[in-house]
C-alpha cells in the first residue's frame, strides 16, 4: 500500500511541476530543485539527542550564514573526520566510534546541512563539500570517512581544495556520478525535457561544473591520498557500479566488496578492516 502511495504522490507532483512548466519554466524548476535538494528526515532536537552524541562536545561552525554542528570526542593530536549520508546525522556512526575510539585519536563528526543540529533547508554534495572545507581548515585531519552522499561530498571537496593534510580517505557506498542521481529523480516524478534541461543549466551555474563531468571517480584520477573504498553488492540505493567506478580510477586504493550489509554497510568485520587501514 505504502508503494502505491507514494507512487501516486510522486507522479501528481510530477505533473503537476510538467504542467507549470508551461506557463513559468523558472518557478517549475526552482520547485524541481527545492523538492530535489531538501531532506524528509535526519534531523534532531538538541534536547533529545541520541547517547552516542550526548558525549560529545559541540562546536558550531557557520558557512553562508548558516550555523552547522559537529561532535567531537577528544584524543591525541591526530585527527579523524566523519562525514554522513543524506537524510542521516552524526549519530549513524554510533557503532563505527566503538572501534575508533581504542585508537586513541581525536574524532570529529559533522550534521550536514539541514541535517541534524544544522540549520538550513537546503543539501547538496558541493554546500557539505563547503562545511568540510572550515572544519578542516581548523583541525587538519589525516583521516576522512564519508557514507553514501557524505563520500561524494569528500571527493568534491578534495577535488575543489586538494588538501594535502589528508593522508587517507575511507568511502562507504558512495556515489560518484551525479548525472545518474538526477536522472534518477527526473525519472521518478516522470519530469519533461523542459524542466530537465533546465535543472542540468541551473547545476553548472550553481555549481560551476558540467553534469557530466560533475562525478567522483572522475575527480580521485588526480587524488595522491590513500584510500579504502567499500560497497554492498546489494545496495539498493547507491549501485555497487558506482564504487568500482572509484576503485578503478583512485591510483592508490583499496576496494573492499560486501555482500549482504545493503546501503548502511554497518558490519563488525568492515570496522576492522577500517581500524587495520586506519593504524
Amino acid at each position: 500500500m505504502q508503494k502505491i502511495q507514494f507512487f501516486i504522490i510522486t507522479k501528481t507532483i510530477g505533473a503537476y511541476l510538467n504542467l507549470l512548466s508551461y506557463f513559468n519554466l523558472e518557478k517549475a524548476k526552482n520547485k524541481a530543485y527545492q523538492l530535489f535538494s531538501s531532506p524528509r528526515k535526519g534531523r534532531l532536537k538538541k534536547e533529545h539527542l541520541p547517547k552516542t552524541l550526548q558525549s560529545a562536545t559541540l562546536e558550531t561552525f557557520e558557512y553562508n550564514n548558516e550555523k552547522f554542528l559537529t561532535y567531537i570526542w577528544p584524543g591525541n593530536e591526530e585527527i579523524i573526520l566523519l562525514v554522513h549520508g543524506w537524510e542521516s546525522n552524526a549519530s549513524r556512526w554510533k557503532k563505527l566510534l566503538q572501534h575508533l575510539k581504542p585508537l586513541g585519536k581525536t574524532i570529529i563528526a559533522i550534521d550536514g546541512p539541514a541535517h541534524g543540529l544544522s540549520e538550513g533547508t537546503e543539501f547538496s554534495a558541493p554546500k557539505y563539500a563547503e562545511c568540510i572545507n572550515v572544519v578542516t581548515q581548523k583541525y587538519q585531519p589525516k583521516t576522512i570517512i564519508g557514507h553514501s552522499v557524505g563520500g561524494a561530498a569528500i571527493s568534491f571537496y578534495l577535488n575543489k581544495y586538494g588538501d594535502k593534510n589528508i593522508e587517507k580517505v575511507i568511502l562507504i557506498g558512495a556515489p560518484s556520478d551525479f548525472k545518474i542521481i538526477a536522472d534518477n529523480y527526473i525519472k521518478l516524478l516522470s519530469l519533461n525535457n523542459r524542466i530537465k534541461t533546465q535543472l542540468e543549466a541551473y547545476y553548472l551555474q550553481k555549481f560551476k561544473v558540467h553534469i557530466n563531468d560533475f562525478a567522483g571517480h572522475k575527480f580521485a584520477q588526480n587524488f595522491a591520498q590513500k584510500a579504502l573504498i567499500a560497497h554492498d553488492i546489494e545496495d539498493k540505493v547507491v549501485l555497487v557500479e558506482e564504487g568500482r567506478k572509484y576503485a578503478n580510477t583512485w591510483k592508490n586504493s583499496t576496494y573492499i566488496e560486501t555482500s549482504g550489509l545493503g546501503h548502511s554497510m554497518h558490519d563488525e568485520s568492515l570496522y576492522l578492516k577500517i581500524v587495520a587501514f586506519i593504524s
